[in-house]
């Protein structure tokens, strides 16, 4: 009577095992999986990292050899070429002396741009030394009038602005401050309202501290730029100037004054013809995935150098 309950359970002990192995080996193999998944992740994180590192560098080069070729900074040039989505095979086959394998380097894809930051209105120079500055008030009021933007909101960010750039621990209105933007994006700290921000954005830029005496190139900037930093120009004489150079750039501030009506001029102080800041995006996809690097370049002279960088990957949406 006893055998019938022994073989009940030797089978379920050996239901319980294999059970028991089975559920050892798929945990086995999805560990295999995972570190797997985990080392080709890290492995082209590292390998993107060097990619975009070497497109940061090469931007570098383009600028510094940029510098020696001439002074003065326009969009003819080759740096203002934005690089279209290529194969990164494309750019190691045309190398000589690149004699490795490419074929991996067939599913990257590497673009980007380099663009001209002082081609817009600096932010920076609103605020001096714990002061509103009349003078870029000023010209940030005939930009938000041409935008339609309201004034009261510029008086706003002005006043942020200046709290925000206060650093004396004992000043009254410490407790207001919030951090100082260093990216457009970043004026919703300041309260200024998103549709606000976008309106501005193609127009306004955020430069390092110690910028606020940087001037607009006219030869990048657009005809709404030149209009709000001119002396009685008017936006019909600012998209005149736009048209001038896309023939010949121009070589001096001065020589604007040949093309606008007798009493409208840009100051010195608020134009340029050379570019300091620049920035630099680069964009690598792999596959679905895509990382974006956006770095903050300033030239001085022969010397570039890197001033900030911002890394992103995302997935890529799929085509509707």
């Amino acid at each position: 009577m006893k055998r019938p309950r022994q073989h009940g359970a030797a089978l379920l002990a050996a239901m319980l095992t294999v059970t028991l192995v089975a559920t050892l080996a798929a945990g086995a193999m999805w560990q295999q999986w995972r570190g797997a998944e985990v080392e080709a992740a890290d492995r082209s994180r590292v390998q993107s990292s060097w990619i975009l590192t070497g497109a940061l560098d090469w931007s570098r080069l383009i600028l510094r050899e940029d510098f020696l070729a001439g002074r003065i900074d326009s969009l003819a040039e080759p740096w203002a070429v934005p690089l279209q989505e290529a194969r990164l095979s494309t750019f190691l086959a045309a190398d000589p002396a690149n004699n490795t394998d490419t074929g991996d380097a067939d599913n990257v894809f590497l673009s980007g741009e380099i663009t001209d930051l002082q081609a817009k209105m600096n932010l920076a120079t609103l605020v001096s030394a714990g002061t509103v500055q009349a003078t870029a008030l000023k010209q940030f009021q005939l930009l938000f009038d041409t935008l339609g933007l309201p004034q009261d909101q510029l008086a706003k960010l002005a006043d942020n602005l200046r709290f925000a750039s206060d650093i004396h621990v004992d000043n009254l209105n410490s407790g207001k401050a919030s951090l100082f933007p260093q990216r457009i994006e970043q004026l919703a700290w300041l309260g200024v309202p998103q549709d606000t921000i976008a309106a501005l954005e193609p127009y306004v830029t955020v430069l390092p501290p110690g910028s606020s005496s940087s001037r607009v190139n006219i030869n990048t900037a657009s005809a709404e730029v030149l209009h709000a930093i001119g002396t009685n120009v008017s936006l019909a004489d600012a998209k005149r100037l736009v048209a001038e150079r896309e023939h010949q750039a121009f070589g001096s501030v001065a020589a604007v004054s040949k093309i606008l009506p007798v009493g409208s001029t840009i100051d010195l102080t608020a134009g340029d013809v050379q570019t300091q800041y620049f920035e630099v995006r680069g964009r690598l996809r792999l596959d679905d995935v895509v990382i974006e690097e956006r770095s903050l370049i300033q030239r001085v002279g022969t010397r570039v150098v890197t001033l900030q960088r911002e890394r992103g990957a995302f997935q890529e949406a799929a085509p509707r």
